[in-house]
């Protein structure tokens, strides 16, 4: 119960910016390229195993944006030339869908076997899912947003099934664009559904920082095991919508803010953890930031982790110290001898 995790990204070191740089300028090759950016997945590895970190991430050190990155490795797209701002002072090139989407080989897998190499704990597959690749791209060439979505998911189950094959015990889709468009929820369940349906890996979809009020009531239809959201940000409001609900999937809690540079106290997360606590069962809650901590510098990111980690360490201890105790016996009351 109250495992540890992280949503995904976590910050590129100072190194691997700038050879991304020389990689634009040719002043750097893609094999250097790559030596680089596994060198951070070990370093990321190594600090999440020595935090104690249950579930790892691979820390997409690989990767630029969350959408790009699959546009550029499956067929049928093409990079677009109009920069669009994701959030923030961060951009990308909104892909575009000009021909049948195909996948001419894996994408993930690669890497998340090479992550799992170096540490004997799970390492979580992350992929972009169906219904937010699809948003996030313009679309030249199917007839409808749903034609686009579900010709998107069909490839991307065929990832999942490679990293279910390879032993990926988690699997995580990040659906983020599903909280912006609630009038489409029922397309995202549905592609969501192709992508997991007869998975034996734990699935997870991650959303955040959307209309939760309007989606909320199909969140329990999101054909996935576990649903991880963003709490801290909103000052753990959110529970609300959960309490008094039979929400019956596992939940990944969001226990620090990754847009703040406030680092969260160890007690003000164990009383957001104890809050949250009133509404879901302990094994039902997985511990983790909001989102990836990719925005962070890796300083704050691991100070944000050890905080996640202490204080879901904290709760943990405290729940399984009083179960071992036990019910307290009456106290008998002394009875006057005759």
């Amino acid at each position: 119960m109250l495992l540890t995790t992280s949503v995904g990204s976590l910050p590129k070191p100072d190194y691997l910016i700038q050879a991304r740089a020389q990689l634009r300028r040719g002043e750097l090759d893609a094999a250097g390229l790559r030596a680089l950016e596994e060198r951070s997945t070990r370093e990321w590895v190594k600090i999440q195993e020595d935090l104690g970190i249950d579930i790892i991430v691979d820390g997409e050190q690989y990767r630029g944006d969350m959408v790009a990155y699959f546009a550029e490795h499956l067929g049928g797209f093409k990079q677009g030339d109009e920069l669009v701002r994701s959030y923030g002072n961060r951009y990308y090139r909104k892909p575009i869908i000009m021909n049948k989407i195909t996948r001419p080989r894996p994408i993930t897998v690669d890497w998340w076997t090479f992550a799992q190499s170096l540490t004997t704990r799970p390492v979580k597959g992350m992929l972009t899912g169906p219904y937010t690749i699809m948003d996030w791209s313009f679309n030249e060439y199917y007839p409808s947003r749903r034609a686009a979505t579900l010709a998107i998911a069909k490839v991307i189950r065929e990832e999942v099934k490679d990293l279910e094959r390879a032993g990926a015990q988690y699997i995580q889709v990040d659906e983020p664009a599903i909280s912006t468009r609630p009038e489409e929820m029922d397309l995202a369940i549905e592609a969501l559904g192709i992508v997991t349906k007869g998975v034996r890996a734990k699935t997870l979809t991650h959303i955040c920082y959307g209309d939760f009020e309007t989606i909320g009531p199909k969140l329990a239809k999101l054909p996935v095991d576990q649903i991880d959201l963003e709490f801290a940000n909103r000052n753990f409001e959110l529970l609300e919508f959960f309490r008094g609900k039979r929400f019956t999937k596992e939940i990944g809690l969001g226990v620090v803010d990754v847009h703040s540079h406030r680092i969260e106290s160890r007690d003000e997360v164990v009383a957001n953890l104890r809050k949250a606590l009133r509404v879901f069962k302990p094994e039902q809650i997985y511990v983790d930031p909001d989102c990836g901590l990719k925005t962070r510098t890796p300083q704050e990111a691991i100070d944000k982790l050890r905080v996640v980690v202490e204080a879901a360490r904290e709760v943990r201890d405290s729940l399984i110290n009083g179960a071992s105790r036990g019910p307290r016996a009456p106290r008998r009351r002394a009875v006057a001898s005759r």
